[in-house]
């Protein structure tokens, strides 16, 4: 489940409905899919894209989306490296950037233009982001370095990183590290509690 960070106000959120809700108004919509037992994190891009149609088809016939695949980044990948400096700096995109997670994790950090402070949304195994188009943003991997993703694009050309020249970026930590990282940071997690009678 993905975990929402505004750094500058040492607040976590981890609660799915928090953070759907929080996104919300940046027009960033946010959702889980089930993915337990659905198939092999490690199958074929044809065998991902087979399990997760009636999600994939829905995304599309919503967003206007005409193609997706799956992308699959591990440390083993050639020039890697190379690869992430392309998108962990600030840029955004002509068409929203639409990424559902199979295996893996990642960080998007989020810049808003109305002068809120920045916020990340680390993203893990089943869950879905829609960063809109124009929205200025980077991403980065986590600690281990690989994730696997189904992409969805109205045109690939569009997906292309428009710079903004902002070095925002580089004064935020560029790695996830996860919830014990947090705690030992003093950083509080914000948790939905259900009480029964």
């Amino acid at each position: 489940m993905a975990l929402l960070r505004i750094p500058s106000e040492d607040r976590v959120i981890d609660d799915v409905d928090a953070i759907r809700s929080f996104l919300l108004p940046h027009g960033i919509h946010y959702d889980r899919w089930p993915v337990a037992g659905r198939i092999d994190r490690d199958a074929s891009q044809e065998e991902i894209l087979a399990a997760y149609e009636p999600e994939v088809t829905a995304l599309k016939e919503r967003g206007g989306y005409i193609t997706a695949d799956v992308v699959n980044v591990t440390p083993d990948v050639p020039n890697l490296q190379e690869m992430l400096d392309k998108f962990n700096k600030e840029h955004r995109h002509a068409e929203d950037e639409v990424r559902f997670i199979v295996k893996g994790r990642g960080i998007f950090y989020i810049h808003p233009e109305n002068g809120d402070p920045v916020y990340s949304i680390e993203v893990e195994e089943g869950d879905l982001i829609n960063v809109p188009a124009g929205t200025k943003h980077w991403f980065d991997l986590c600690a281990d370095r690989s994730i696997r993703a189904i992409r969805l694009f109205k045109e690939k050309a569009g997906w292309t990183p428009l710079y903004t020249g902002d070095e925002i970026a580089s004064g935020y930590q560029p790695l996830c590290f996860g919830p014990n990282f947090l705690a030992g940071k003093g950083i509080h997690i914000e948790q939905a509690v259900t009480l029964t009678a």
